[in-house]
């Protein structure tokens, strides 16, 4: 398999338990033979017609074969690499990512399949996020919010202006209180050397390592497992 030049996450072994349907909520119908799962993959199917090798790999449990099925659709548009997530070993989000680490080279992208990035600034919003990872190390695609409700749902962040880029001041994910956050992202990069702090993103009671990500800013991200959007 050829090196990649950047790596994705997909976590897909997550329950849905709060989505309430009787199938993948990343397989939902948003209009004739598009679902959420190939409106989260538009910004990575960029990548790829940027010219970049893009690997994706896939953390899928048992319960989630129809999602592997659906996957093959991209099978020549990116290097697709599945990863089985034992959750009495490694479980929730965190654990998700790192079952998926070993297999990533390159920066590392994590991209959640119910979660969509939409208008103004969400075209080539992951490949600029990458972009800045080589000299900021981390960076992420963000959404302002001020609705503490949202905020304690999400990745929320305390994004700051200055020098002429948004950059977070502070970081957790889902906070019991949300006061002093003001955004919340829909996606993660990371440079490579740094990759392995990459589940402490979603770790509680980790140090999140995203002070200091330069944040790009977006017009809209929508959380399909929540009444978050």
């Amino acid at each position: 398999m050829p090196v990649p030049d950047v790596s994705i996450i997909l976590p897909c072994a997550g329950f849905a338990t709060r989505f309430g349907a009787p199938y993948s909520k990343e397989l939902h119908c948003l209009a004739p033979g598009v679902t959420v799962l190939d409106r989260s993959l538009e910004t990575v199917v960029e990548l790829a017609k940027s010219g970049l090798n893009v690997r994706l790999v896939v953390v899928f449990g048992a319960h989630k074969l129809d999602t592997v099925s659906y996957l093959a659709r991209y099978a020549e548009t990116f290097q697709l690499v599945f990863v089985y997530q034992d959750h009495s070993l490694e479980p929730d989000l965190d654990g998700a990512i790192r079952t998926a680490l070993p297999m990533t080279q390159g920066p590392v992208a994590l991209v959640l399949p119910d979660i969509v990035v939409s208008g103004a600034g969400s075209t080539g919003s992951l490949l600029a996020a990458l972009r800045h990872t080589e000299v900021a190390g981390w960076s992420v695609v963000a959404a302002e919010e001020r609705n503490p409700d949202t905020l304690r749902q999400m990745g929320a962040l305390a994004v700051v202006e200055g020098d002429g880029n948004m950059t977070v001041r502070a970081a957790t994910d889902k906070p019991s209180d949300p006061s002093g956050y003001n955004a919340f992202w829909g996606m993660v990069a990371v440079a490579e050397a740094e990759a392995h702090r990459l589940p402490d993103v979603a770790s509680k009671g980790a140090d999140s390592p995203l002070a200091g990500a330069v944040a790009l800013i977006v017009e809209r991200i929508v959380n399909y497992n929540t009444t978050a959007g």
